[in-house]
């Protein structure tokens, strides 16, 4: 079958260790499905994987990606939810493409109870989306941000696909949303999509209740300037560097919880797909490519100049 995988591992060139080629169609063991992969989606996880980060070279070939919409046998279309628990890991799971084979394939062989039924109303290209990116902003946002007791969001770095599913979102859940990026086009796109774009480190006109952290360092003392009373801060990215200064009294002053969110659960994407359907929410896709284009989606994905989702129609 066709896939895109890291037959190497280089920290420095990881798209050095990317291949396109021919990979065994996979075999279900007791309790899991084969599916037939019919588009899928990247994720800046799956660089980190080509630099060797949560893989190491032994688990070499491995097939790449997280997200995807399949067929299952019956002719249904089905979400795949990337999460499989794992007792050995830290985290007490994995995703796809770490211990196991990813989803920029032909097939993919998960848990039967990590394929979601789909409306019929939602296309492919829009659910497609949501299992990664989609679901780590709507975990940030409800269960760790408690967004329904807040008035105002702050996201930062805008334009990143969390932080662009963040301020959909909270829009869509009828919050006000701040958000900065450092591109002024980037700022006139995000600003289309209901929020108040602002630069990065601008005052805003009031404190936020939850902030959407995806940057770190570049933005963290920004975001606890930002921050109500009693304001939760939920990080989970850091891309501009591991390590942020925190100023503890500001911290403990104004009693800020600052979270760790990962991810998130099969139920949370269960009433995500809901609240895309019932919404009429459409997630943002930056550029559909064909399968055999994968090395160029990936090539996009690692310069940084992305507004949304890098979707493969796999068709």
């Amino acid at each position: 079958m066709r896939a895109v995988y890291a037959e190497a591992i280089n920290p420095e060139d990881p798209l050095s260790g990317l291949a396109v080629g021919e990979r065994p169609e996979p075999e279900a063991q007791p309790g899991w499905a084969v599916v037939r992969v019919l588009a899928s989606a990247l994720n800046h996880h799956d660089i980190w994987s080509l630099r060797g980060v949560g893989l190491s070279e032994a688990q070499l070939p491995m097939i790449l990606g997280c997200d995807a919409v399949a067929e299952t046998d019956d002719g249904s279309r089905v979400l795949v939810h990337a999460v499989i628990p794992e007792a050995k890991d830290p985290r007490g799971f994995s995703l796809l493409s770490e211990k196991h084979q990813g989803t920029l394939a032909d097939y993919v062989t998960v848990p039967a109870e990590n394929l979601l039924p789909l409306p019929g109303q939602m296309s492919t290209q829009d659910a497609v989306a949501l299992p990664t990116a989609w679901l780590t902003a709507y975990r940030m946002l409800t269960t760790k941000g408690r967004i329904q007791d807040a008035d105002a969001v702050l996201v930062q770095g805008a334009g990143g696909g969390v932080a662009t599913a963040a301020v959909v979102l909270a829009h869509a859940m009828g919050k006000r949303v701040y958000a900065t990026s450092r591109d002024a086009a980037k700022r006139e796109k995000i600003a289309a999509l209901g929020a108040i774009a602002v630069e990065p480190g601008a005052r805003l006109p009031e404190r936020v209740d939850v902030v959407i952290e995806t940057v770190g360092p570049a933005t963290f003392d920004h975001s606890l300037k930002c921050a109500a009373p009693g304001a939760r801060i939920v990080v989970s990215g850091s891309t501009s560097g591991r390590s942020a200064e925190i100023l503890l009294a500001r911290v403990f002053m104004m009693e800020l919880q600052i979270l760790g969110s990962s991810m998130g659960t099969a139920d949370e994407l269960r009433a995500l797909i809901d609240l895309v359907a019932t919404q009429g929410v459409r997630p943002v896709i930056d550029e559909v490519f064909a399968f055999a284009d994968a090395r160029q989606a990936f090539e996009k994905l690692a310069t940084g100049d992305v507004f949304g989702k890098l979707v493969l129609a796999h068709s």
